[in-house]
C-alpha cells in the first residue's frame, strides 16, 4: 500500500514536476516566441526597408543590364568626346586661320575702301565727263545731221548735172546706167549733150577721189566739158578732150599745192551717129569695149588723164568704129574691177568682168544690168565697196 503510495506520491510529484516544467518551459517558450516575433517584426521592417532601398532580384538584372549599356554608352561617348576633342582642336586650328585671314582681310577691306573712295571720286569725274561727251556727242549728232543734210543736197545739186534719164531716153536706143557710188555723192559721173552735127555725145568719167572732193571735182568737171561743147562747139571727142584739160589744169593751178594741181578725171567720150552708126571716141585711162557676135572687141585708151600728167602733154586720139545692129557698146570706170571680195578678198580684176559680159552680152540691158549688180554685190559680201561704180550699155 505504501508503495502504491509512494508511487502514486512520485507520480502526483513528477506529474506536478511536468506541470510546473511545462509552464516554465511554456512561458519561457512564449517568451522566447514574443522575442522572435518581435525579431521577426523587426527583420521584416529591416527586409521591407531593404526592399524599399534594393532594387528585387529582377530589378538587378535589369539594372545590371542597364549599367552594361550605360558603360557602352560611356564608351561611346568617350569616343564621341575624344572626337570632338580632336575636331574642337581642327577647329580651333580653324579658328585660328580664320582669325588670320581676318586681319588680311580687315587690311584688304582698308585698302578697297581707299580705292572705293578714289573710285568714286574718278567716278564722279567720269560723270562729269560723260556728261561733257553727251554734250559734245549731241552737238557732233548736230553737226553731223547738217553735213548729212549738206551732202544730200549736194547729191541733189550733182544729180541734176548728170545726164538725165529723159534726155539719154530721147537720143539714144536700148541703154542701160549702172551707177552706184561709194558714198551718197560721187566722183564717179555720166553726162550726155546732143551737139549740132545731130551726133550724140555720152561721157563716162572717173574724178580724182570719190565722196565729196570727188564730187566737187566732177562738177569742175562737167562745167568744163560744157563749156568745150556748148561754149566752143567743139564737134570731136579728142579736141573736146583736150581743151577739157587745158581748162581743167588752169583751175587746178590755183590750189594752192606745189606740183600745182593734178587732179582730173579719166574719161571715155563717145560720139554717136545713129544714122551712119559711126561711133567716134577718145579714152583717157578709160578703155571703150564692144561685144559683136559672141565676140570682144577692145579699144586700148591713152595712157594719160585729163588733167596735169607726167612729162609731155600729148594730144588726146580720135578712133573711129563703125557699128553694127545688135552691137553692145561698154564705157566704164575702174570701180567695178577694183572691188576687193570672194573668198580670197582678191580684185574682181577686168579679165572677169569682160568674161561676165560677154557671156550675157545678148540678154536684154535690164537683164544685163541686174545680172552686173547681182554679181557685184555677191562679190563685194560685207566688204566695203572701195570705189564708186560707173558702167553704160548702149545697144545698136
Amino acid at each position: 500500500m505504501s508503495t502504491t503510495i509512494f508511487i502514486l506520491i512520485s507520480f502526483l510529484l513528477i506529474v506536478v514536476a511536468a506541470i510546473c516544467v511545462y509552464y516554465f518551459s511554456r512561458a519561457k517558450y512564449n517568451s522566447t516566441i514574443d522575442s522572435l516575433i518581435t525579431e521577426k517584426n523587426s527583420l521584416e521592417n529591416s527586409l521591407n526597408e531593404l526592399k524599399l532601398s534594393m532594387p528585387s532580384l529582377q530589378d538587378s538584372e535589369q539594372a545590371a543590364l542597364e549599367k552594361k549599356k550605360m558603360e557602352e554608352k560611356n564608351r561611346k561617348l568617350w569616343a564621341m568626346s575624344e572626337t570632338v576633342h580632336k575636331e574642337r582642336k581642327k577647329v580651333d586650328e580653324q579658328n585660328e586661320i580664320l582669325v588670320t585671314e581676318k586681319e588680311k582681310l580687315e587690311v584688304d577691306k582698308k585698302k578697297l575702301d581707299e580705292k572705293v573712295k578714289k573710285l568714286w571720286a574718278q567716278s564722279v569725274s567720269i560723270h562729269k565727263e560723260k556728261e561733257r561727251i553727251n554734250e559734245l556727242k549731241l552737238e557732233i549728232e548736230h553737226k553731223h545731221q547738217e553735213i548729212l543734210d549738206s551732202v544730200n543736197y549736194a547729191k541733189r545739186i550733182q544729180r541734176a548735172l548728170l545726164a538725165s534719164k529723159k534726155m539719154l531716153n530721147d537720143y539714144l536706143p536700148e541703154h542701160f546706167v549702172l551707177f552706184q557710188p561709194k558714198d551718197i555723192v560721187s566722183g564717179d559721173f555720166y553726162w550726155a549733150s546732143a551737139l549740132r552735127n545731130n551726133q550724140f555725145s555720152v561721157i563716162a568719167a572717173d574724178s580724182t577721189g570719190h565722196g565729196v572732193p570727188g564730187a566737187i571735182m566732177s562738177i569742175l568737171n562737167i562745167s568744163c566739158l560744157s563749156e568745150a561743147i556748148n561754149a566752143q562747139q567743139l564737134l570731136l571727142p579728142n579736141q573736146i578732150l583736150d581743151y577739157t584739160r587745158q581748162r581743167i589744169m588752169e583751175h587746178m593751178a590755183n590750189d594752192g599745192s606745189e606740183e600745182g594741181g593734178k587732179d582730173g578725171m579719166d574719161a571715155v567720150i563717145c560720139n554717136f551717129d545713129f544714122t551712119s552708126n559711126v561711133l567716134q571716141f577718145a579714152a583717157a585711162n578709160n578703155p571703150l569695149w564692144v561685144f559683136r557676135n559672141n565676140e570682144l572687141l577692145e579699144f586700148k585708151p591713152d595712157k594719160m588723164p585729163i588733167g596735169k600728167a607726167m612729162g609731155e602733154i600729148k594730144p588726146f586720139t580720135l578712133q573711129e568704129i563703125q557699128l553694127q545692129k545688135n552691137d553692145l557698146v561698154i564705157m566704164l570706170t575702174d570701180g567695178y574691177a577694183d572691188q576687193f571680195g570672194g573668198e580670197k578678198g582678191k580684185k574682181f580684176m577686168y579679165k572677169p568682168l569682160k568674161e561676165l559680159i560677154l557671156s550675157i552680152s545678148n540678154a536684154s540691158l535690164l537683164d544685163i544690168k541686174q545680172e552686173l549688180y547681182t554679181t557685184f554685190e555677191n562679190w563685194k559680201g560685207t566688204a566695203e565697196q572701195v570705189d564708186d561704180v560707173l558702167i553704160i550699155g548702149v545697144r545698136v
